[in-house]
């Protein structure tokens, strides 16, 4: 990921510093267990653990030769440790390094991702509370709809980020399971035990069944998981850019004072920020579909999957944190403009009450489909002619037969749809 979108904290897992350190620790903690288990002499683990250390320049130029990073790097531990580097990596076949380094950078990344998760599902939470009575114009199909309020708009988002938790948090414990089992994870140079030595110091969990690599439909879960949460990110955004219609005008994303909307029009605020995480959704897609494709390997293994992690993961960790982040900014500051709420409501007149009338002319006796009818004809007149749906619906001579003008006058009522908003965020768990 490029240096604008990759955030440091994040950056630093990925870099090859850090992917160095980890094959170095893993290699120790496979030392530690072969010489626990009589494999390696305890004076030879002693000099590994004491002078083990690798140069990123002297691996690279290693690698430059070999064309292999893993052997790469064992060259360059054994110029630091001498002869009883014989005994690093003994059994073990790359993948058995690889893979389980890549767990722990996925764990270091996932981990991050969900304390800004947890962060953004607060931050909602909170602004869902503050909104939950003020009372705006549904819309479905782009169009007028019956009220809601901004609470709940937001109480939903509030949902839909638990569930991303869950989904992350599941994907991470199925990247936790790591294998130390050899060429083609037959365990025939390495004892067993070894591996469950490696994952209780680690922190991780032994594969059930591996061949070479830990298999794909574990990444491809993560991955997906990712996706999924672009796409609730990029729903909530594009949110926020439609009700930000100059037009409609609800909401604002946050413009600092300093900031410039156009190079030709001054009067522009643009939503930049929402439109930015809505097209790094469109990414995190692509490398899902990328993370699909990497389950199906040939025989034991291929290395088809390799090159395509290799960009994809860290990506993907990326840009996540980097959608969370801008988007705990954007709730914290969103301009939440309640008294255009109010105006756009009133400007629909009476037409958000067309259902209740409905229902209204079905208590009285009609046909569901005679009492829909009655209601569409006036709608449909109010629309056209600018009178309001109430004058209209009131003046139809059928409905005057079948109501007093204090009945009709009870059906326009807003409580009735904010009278289930408390039972609806306790549901939700927001009271």
């Amino acid at each position: 990921m490029i240096e604008r979108y990759t955030l440091p904290e994040i950056g630093e897992i990925w870099k090859d510093e850090n992917r160095f350190h980890y094959w170095k620790i893993i290699e120790l903690a496979v030392c530690r267990a072969q010489a626990k288990l009589g494999y390696i002499p305890e004076s030879a683990l002693k000099t590994i653990e004491e002078k083990a250390n690798f140069s990123v320049q002297r691996i690279n130029e290693i690698e430059a030769d070999v064309n292999h990073d893993v052997i790469a790097f064992l060259t360059n531990m054994a110029e630091y440790i001498g002869p009883e580097s014989r005994y690093v990596h003994r059994g073990m076949t790359s993948s058995d390094l690889l893979d389980t380094t890549l767990a722990l950078q996925m764990r270091d990344a996932g981990r991050l991702i969900l304390k800004r998760l947890n962060e953004s599902i607060e931050v909602v939470g909170n602004r869902a509370r503050e909104f939950k009575n003020q009372i705006m114009l549904g819309r479905t199909h782009n169009a007028v709809a019956e009220p809601i309020t901004f609470g709940l708009k937001l109480a939903l988002w509030y949902t839909e980020f638990q569930r991303s938790r869950v989904r992350i948090e599941r994907a991470l414990e199925q990247l936790s399971f790591i294998k130390i089992s050899g060429a083609v994870g037959t365990y025939s140079y390495i004892d067993p035990r070894v591996e469950e030595l490696v994952c209780q110091e680690l922190g991780l969990k032994p594969a059930p069944v591996a061949n070479q690599i830990i298999q794909r439909d574990r990444h491809a879960e993560f991955s997906t998981a990712l996706a999924i949460l672009g796409g609730s990110l990029e729903k909530f955004t594009t949110e926020i850019r439609n009700l930000q219609h100059t037009e409609i005008l609800e909401l604002e994303e946050p413009f600092g004072s300093k900031q410039k909307g156009s190079s030709a029009m001054p009067h522009k605020r643009n939503p930049i920020m929402c439109e930015r995480i809505s097209g790094m959704a469109r990414l995190l897609r692509g490398n899902a579909m990328a993370a699909l494709e990497n389950v199906c390997l040939w025989h034991e293994r291929d290395i088809t999957h390799s090159s395509v992690e290799r960009v994809i993961l860290p990506d993907s960790t990326a840009l996540v944190y980097y959608m969370l982040t801008k988007f705990i900014g954007i709730v914290k500051g969103l301009r939440v403009h309640t008294e255009n709420m109010e105006r756009n409501l009133r400007n629909v007149e009476d037409l958000i009450y067309t259902q209740g009338i409905m229902l209204l002319l079905t208590d009285k006796g009609l046909t569901r489909e005679q009492a829909y009818a009655v209601v569409q004809k006036a709608a449909m007149e109010s629309r056209d002619t600018g009178v309001s749906f109430k004058e209209k619906i009131t003046a139809d001579l059928s409905v005057q037969k079948l109501f007093t003008a204090e009945e009709l006058e009870q059906s326009f009522s807003l409580s009735r749809f904010t009278r289930y908003v408390d039972f609806i965020f306790e549901r939700a768990g927001l009271l």
